[in-house]
């Protein structure tokens, strides 16, 4: 079997070693953070209820980042694991760990091919990790093999829309379709050079169901009134007001 790393993991590693510095500080931040939000809105899980309990479950961030997540569901009783495909984001992560005093695996690597056995995992999750960086070809099957019977898949994506109306330079969501649903797989942003991935909402369906996942919820996220995105500026409150900019999928494997 050929270790050669696939032309996107390799271009996304590199874009991301370059980017990690731009995100210690909003890692610093979501450590610092009691509480679990969702997107660049920060929604609160509260409101949204995608989680189940998670004490005493075992889970795995598929692109972990700099682990903030990861480090709220360790805090909730978690078992955690993180992998992520940048070595620059886990040298944050696992300054974060010392600073905070809490230690749980981190994994350099691909999330499309984790090196842990099969059904290891209850849970398996990803906020603007696998669920965008990777091909989900490739990672929703690997997800399957990860957990045990029952276990769940949630993560949360850009909004369908807002990648069919933004640009290839990745600038901003516009009013007017840009690229086509049909046949929508993989994007190649010309600023960065980093590799995207989305699929229409039946294909994802289409694909949960080879996989062995049963689907359980689509949860569109609308910006909240006076929200603001922070330092992104791929789409605006105003758009994000009309348009679902987000999603996140609940799926459970059968």
């Amino acid at each position: 079997m050929s270790n050669e790393i696939p032309d996107h993991v390799r271009r996304n590693r590199q874009a991301w070693d370059v980017l990690a510095a731009e995100f210690v500080e909003a890692g610093r931040r979501g450590w610092a953070e009691d509480r679990l939000t969702w997107g660049i809105w920060g929604i609160p899980e509260r409101e949204l209820q995608t989680l189940p309990s998670v004490r005493g479950l075992d889970v795995i961030e598929l692109g972990c980042g700099t682990a903030y997540l990861s480090a709220w569901l360790a805090r909730q009783g978690a078992r955690v694991v993180g992998i992520d495909n940048s070595e620059r984001q886990l040298d944050t992560a696992r300054e974060l760990q010392r600073e905070h005093g809490l230690a749980f695996p981190l994994i350099h690597g691909n999330a499309e091919a984790v090196p842990r056995p099969d059904a290891s995992f209850d849970l398996a999750i990803s906020e603007y990790g696998a669920s965008i960086w990777c091909d989900p070809y490739r990672w929703i099957p690997e997800a399957a093999r990860l957990l045990r019977p029952g276990g769940l898949l949630v993560f949360l994506k850009n909004g369908l829309l807002r990648l069919l109306t933004t640009p290839d330079d990745g600038e901003r969501a516009g009013e007017r379709l840009v690229r086509a649903a049909f046949g929508l797989h993989r994007v190649d942003w010309s600023d960065d050079g980093s590799v995207e991935f989305d699929l229409p909402h039946g294909e994802w369906i289409r694909l949960f169901r080879a996989s062995g996942f049963r689907i359980e919820r689509l949860a569109e996220l609308q910006a909240p009134a006076g929200g603001s995105p922070g330092r992104y500026t791929f789409v605006t409150l105003e758009w994000a007001r009309r348009w679902p900019s987000e999603e996140i999928w609940v799926v459970r494997k059968e």
